[in-house]
């Protein structure tokens, strides 16, 4: 049993489908399938029920998941205690975040960071959120800033805040006289979107459903990040 192993069956367990899970854990499905079925063939049990349209979770492999969970974490604690007793405060920091997040926080976290911590040399990304992730766990990145949920096995996911959607309108729009929008409104209106690969739109998208479900893709003008500016 392997702490390999156990990322590879708890990413499992929240994908339900051999190949995102795989592509999450950056190996390939059949390496993915021979690390589950070794783990099994081990414990003598079956984690996971396998058929042609899903995958599901067996009674006594609920329990394991919740386990290996449990190991992942502690065992990333391991590698944060062996990190106490360094001066971590002249070592290199590198942070990853999304697009339409690094031009609001990067401009406050850098002059803080100098003046907390003058000798760090510091290193900012701006990228999608799967490239982020990538970087993250080939260790080119220590921390990611990017919009929950994000759902890996043994990776530390702090909250760091909260925000709201905001509606930018006409200032004589009917709207301004209002405190507060439904969504439910907005689904027929035509709205100015990120282009596709950008979390926020999907945000938007999930936030007014049938934005996606049989709406004219023409109502939506969609930017590139390039083009954010011109949405502010």
């Amino acid at each position: 049993m392997t702490l390999t192993e156990l990322r590879y069956i708890v990413t499992l367990a929240q994908e339900r489908h051999f190949g995102r899970a795989a592509e999450r854990c950056h190996v390939s499905q059949p390496t993915l399938s021979v690390g589950v079925k070794k783990l099994e063939d081990e414990l003598g049990v079956m984690i996971f029920e396998r058929s042609k349209s899903a995958v599901r979770l067996t009674p006594v492999g609920e329990g394991i998941i919740v386990q290996a969970q449990k190991v992942l974490e502690q065992a990333q604690g391991i590698r944060e205690l062996a990190q106490v007793g360094k001066n971590q405060l002249v070592a290199p920091l590198r942070v990853g975040a999304i697009y339409t997040v690094g031009p609001y926080l990067f401009p406050h976290l850098i002059p803080q960071l100098h003046r907390v911590a003058p000798q760090m040399p510091l290193y900012i990304e701006e990228n999608f959120t799967h490239v982020l992730r990538d970087k993250l766990r080939n260790g080119e990145l220590d921390a990611i800033i990017i919009a929950l949920p994000f759902l890996e096995a043994d990776v530390l996911t702090k909250t760091l805040y909260d925000e709201p959607f905001y509606v930018l309108m006409p200032a004589d729009h009917p709207w301004t006289a209002k405190t507060s929008i439904d969504s439910a409104l907005l689904n027929d209106k035509s709205l100015l979107l990120l282009g596709e690969g950008h979390c926020f739109r999907d945000q938007v998208l999930e936030a007014c459903p049938t934005l996606g479900k049989g709406s004219d893709i023409n109502k939506h003008t969609t930017v590139e990040s390039s083009s954010l500016e011109t949405i502010r």
